[in-house]
């Protein structure tokens, strides 16, 4: 399982590996409470390790933490936020 780390001056989730970015999920600050998710990146050689899934989660917990509604841009988040209920209360 890797690290999760926020970068809120490049508006990102990401995961390195060994200082190399493995994994990464962008985002756009329309307002303090709304959040755009507009990217998310996992590099080929770490795929099917659930990273994406390892991000969004951090992401999401960020958001009820600090009170902000997300608005789905990017197909895999999109695609996550119309799957799952549980993530409703931070859907825009």
């Amino acid at each position: 399982m890797y690290q999760v780390e926020h970068n809120t001056d490049k508006h990102q989730f990401f995961i390195q590996d060994n200082g190399e970015l493995i994994a990464e999920m962008t985002y756009s600050v329309t307002n303090p409470s709304l959040y755009i998710i507009d990217h998310t990146y996992v590099n080929d050689n770490y795929r099917g390790q659930g990273l994406a899934d390892q991000l969004l989660t951090h992401f999401i917990d960020y958001a009820r933490k600090h009170e902000i509604k997300l608005m789905p841009l990017c197909p895999f988040a999109k695609k996550q936020f119309d799957t799952k209920p549980e993530y409703a209360d931070v859907r825009y």
